[in-house]
């Protein structure tokens, strides 16, 4: 493998076969686990409203997780290559999905709302500004086909 190739894998194993399989629509549990090596087992389900277990992640809510986690983990990369020192970072993210009248469905946009206390509040404005930098090389963002907006706010002093 070559350090410009990365691979990944999981198990995802169903769970919720109830006694009769998927004979009907309300006949099965969506509920299933997320196995990776090493890791304690994800319990996932679907969205409530598609008859999941509120209780269990659903694939919607590990999408917008697995955005707002790449835009952080790339945004404090770029802070480090710019010497801003980010001492907070907390992001209150949400997703905007829609379905289509066959069924299917997508979601249409995405908008992080990132609140990033730094150190030296001579660097608000350029750490800010760092957010654009942080969407063009996080993995996760350059992956999916609906935008992924930024509502950032930067401010200098002490974590809350």
């Amino acid at each position: 493998m070559s350090l410009s190739e990365h691979r990944y894998a999981l198990t995802v194993q169903w769970t919720g076969n109830l006694g009769e399989g998927t004979s009907s629509y309300r006949g099965y549990s969506r509920d299933h686990d997320l196995l990776i090596p090493g890791l304690p087992v994800l319990r996932g389900s679907s969205d409530p409203t598609f008859h999941g277990d509120r209780e269990r992640y659903n694939p919607e809510q590990l999408l917008l997780a697995a955005l707002a986690q790449c835009h952080m983990l790339s945004y404090l990369h770029v802070a480090v290559k710019h010497g801003v020192v980010v001492t907070d970072y907390r992001d209150d993210a949400s997703g905007l999905m829609r379905l289509n009248r066959d069924g299917s469905g997508q979601f249409e946009s995405v908008t992080l709302h990132p609140r990033v206390t730094v150190a030296d509040e001579g660097q608000v404005e350029l750490a800010g500004r760092l957010h654009h930098e942080a969407n063009r090389v996080c993995f996760i963002a350059r992956s999916v086909n609906f935008p992924v907006e930024h509502a950032p706010e930067t401010v200098a002093g002490q974590p809350n």
